[in-house]
């Protein structure tokens, strides 16, 4: 048994779920600083959790964020690249670094790509990762490269750190005392914070040229791709025809083309944002 303080506000899934959009950046990186020193702690400490997912995570009455459920966490030896290895078993695979999924090599690198995944809930308000793609396609997605977008309002340096803990290779990706000072840099400097994904759009002015997007032929093949094909007819009546006029997107376009679920706004502005430093990305510009 272990034996921990009343966390008043429970699950950190659900209570961002039940106060979406109720909280400043400032205080949702400091949810991530707090879930950052709980794994810097028990990385420290030799333990690997195996299963750091927002639902683990537990909140008090200030917003402090404790990390918990212990149930998968092992002892690792002091080599630094140490894994456990392990046979049989659910494996949350929207959670799951992929050297875990195929080989069950677990090790503080595969937490922090866990820990990457966490922060993509926080900074969307606990939605579900990969959305309604089922386990397959997700592990399918991640080894052909996809890494989940930017949440709407999401400042840039924040999803380059998703992207950090990412990392194919697990030893290029953070530690988490790295991980710590990153995010008491930020807090100490909140203007680093203002850059928000979707304000890159106005970083690159192309006229005329014609952007290739490899992953999609068209707003169809998109929609589809994002469990979104209902949109279609809305997308074409609206005018927007090509790729290109859809990555220039806002959210009040999205609304005004009839999408009403946040959810489902949620997911395309994500996507669409994906799709803008794409554009930004075969245009020469580097985020």
């Amino acid at each position: 048994m272990i034996v921990v303080e009343y966390m008043e506000n429970g699950s950190l899934d659900s209570f961002l779920r039940k106060h979406d959009g109720h909280f400043t950046v400032i205080q949702l990186v400091g949810m991530l600083r707090g879930i950052a020193s709980g794994m810097r702690y028990l990385s420290d400490m030799g333990y690997v959790h195996r299963d750091l997912a927002a639902r683990n995570i537990l909140v008090n009455s200030n917003l402090v964020c404790k990390v918990s459920d212990f149930g998968l966490s092992r002892v690792l030896e002091d080599d630094p690249e140490a894994a456990y290895t392990t046979t049989g078993g659910k494996i949350p695979i929207r959670w799951t670094a992929p050297e875990a999924i195929s080989y069950r090599k677990f090790s503080s690198a595969s937490d922090a790509w866990s820990y990457g995944i966490v922060m993509w809930e926080v900074m969307s308000y606990g939605e579900r990762p990969y959305w309604e793609m089922s386990n397959q396609d997700v592990i399918l997605s991640i080894e052909e490269g996809y890494r989940l977008p930017a949440p709407m309002g999401c400042p840039v340096v924040l999803h380059q750190l998703m992207l950090h803990c990412w990392q194919k290779e697990r030893s290029q990706r953070p530690k988490f005392t790295d991980v710590v000072s990153f995010l008491d840099k930020l807090i100490r400097n909140p203007s680093s914070l203002l850059a928000l994904v979707e304000d890159i759009q106005g970083l690159a002015e192309s006229p005329g040229e014609v952007v290739d997007y490899p992953m999609f032929i068209s707003i169809g093949d998109w929609l589809d791709s994002i469990k979104m094909s209902q949109y279609k007819s809305s997308f074409v009546a609206a005018g927007f025809s090509t790729l290109d006029s859809v990555a220039q997107m806002s959210i009040e376009d999205v609304r005004r083309i009839g999408v009403v679920l946040i959810g489902h706004q949620r997911r395309i502005v994500s996507s669409i944002q994906t799709l803008r430093l794409q554009l930004l990305h075969e245009n020469g510009f580097h985020v």
